[in-house]
């Protein structure tokens, strides 16, 4: 992508550009950034969508002034009727099952795949919505069939409704209204205040960003750390051949704590380590993802990356779905370039070499990706 010319998807506005202006920092409402836009999945697929165990769907209702909150998978019969108002079916990750889905997804990757996370949609009929709330994290809002009215603002206030299942705001003081029609989008930056209520039936979709919080992080990547240290073939042992008797037994000798900041210490010492683990978590697989393995790829013509798969890649690594290669020269610049394309046209393919083909081969293998076959 050519992240200076402009976009009809961001008003008109290049990426470069609304990443300076907007990104993290204030709305943008843009009319008609996908003309003629239509669902990327219809009404009854959605519904069947939410049935599935490798789905995470939400169903909120909103009656008599009570929230109420259910978790699927969700049978057909155990959904409200569609004449039945205020009630909305969110479904998340719609982008690993669904290629329009997947392919809207693709247009917003001017924000790099480390933080870009899913495309989810909310189905609401007459009045649906989830309440005034905000998200930690960033968010795109598409609207692709019906009407939805939102209103925004920079909220100060963020005490919560006590008692209820959704983080809905007490409080809530929208700035401005904008009522949105199919192709029409809407960005906020975190922590802005929306409240979303459907006009008769809609659909939205949503595209929303990971935001890993620091302790979250941390766990994942030193989790990964350890893992590489356990599977060291001579691990050194404590030793104290010099510790004295001692009157205290409950107090911790500090022999074996210098000896455990210095096993850290080396851990994190390790060439590139800390980079690897960061490459491995960011590309593990969400818990409710899982692969089909593939045929035999046989000779390639071209290959294209699973929409489930995570591939992302630093200066040293290529990383996939929790994995790590090390890579250089010109295999490496192959695999970047299937990491940003998610696909390798039969000319790039050509240049790979044997041991980049037998990689990919196995890549196929376990459906992580698939060949199109030369004929």
């Amino acid at each position: 992508m050519d992240t200076t010319q402009p976009l009809p998807l961001l008003g008109g506005l290049s990426a470069q550009q609304f990443m300076r202006r907007h990104w993290h920092k204030r709305p943008l409402l843009v009319r008609q950034a996908i003309p003629g836009l239509r669902p990327p999945v219809a009404r009854a697929a959605l519904l069947r969508m939410a049935a599935s165990d490798a789905v995470e769907s939400r169903l909120v209702q909103h009656a008599d002034g009570k929230w109420l909150l259910r978790h699927g998978p969700f049978a057909r019969r155990a959904l409200p009727s569609l004449q039945t108002r205020e009630w909305t079916l969110l479904v998340q990750g719609v982008d690993l099952h669904d290629p329009a889905a997947h392919a809207l997804l693709q247009q917003f990757r001017f924000v790099p795949d480390a933080r870009l996370d899913d495309l989810m949609i909310s189905y609401a009929t007459d009045g649906g919505g989830v309440g005034p709330h905000f998200d930690s994290y960033d968010v795109f809002l598409l609207q692709v069939h019906g009407r939805r009215r939102w209103r925004i603002g920079r909220q100060k206030d963020l005490s919560l409704v006590e008692g209820l299942p959704l983080k809905i705001l007490a409080n809530f003081e929208p700035e401005e209204e904008h009522v949105l029609e199919p192709g029409d989008l809407l960005y906020l930056p975190p922590r802005w205040a929306h409240d979303g209520v459907a006009e008769g039936e809609c659909m939205t979709c949503s595209i929303g960003f990971r935001s890993p919080d620091r302790a979250g992080l941390a766990h994942e990547v030193l989790v990964r750390l350890a893992d590489a240290v356990a599977q060291e073939e001579d691990p050194a042992l404590y030793r104290d051949p010099a510790q004295p008797a001692t009157a205290t037994p409950g107090a911790v000798p500090e022999g074996l704590q210098a000896f455990a900041r210095q096993a850290v210490e080396r851990a994190l010492a390790a060439p590139h380590a800390l980079e690897r683990a960061l490459g491995e978590a960011l590309t593990e697989p969400k818990p409710n993802v899982w692969f089909e393995p593939g045929a035999k790829a046989g000779m390639m013509e071209a290959i294209v990356l699973d929409p489930r798969t995570r591939m992302m890649y630093d200066a040293r690594h290529v990383f996939i779905n929790g994995e790590s290669y090390r890579a250089a020269g010109r295999d490496a610049a192959l695999m970047r370039r299937l990491a940003d394309a998610r696909a390798l046209a039969p000319h790039e393919l050509a240049r790979a070499s044997d041991e980049a083909l037998e990689l990919l081969s196995e890549w196929c293998d376990a459906g992580w990706a698939h060949p199109r076959q030369a004929h």
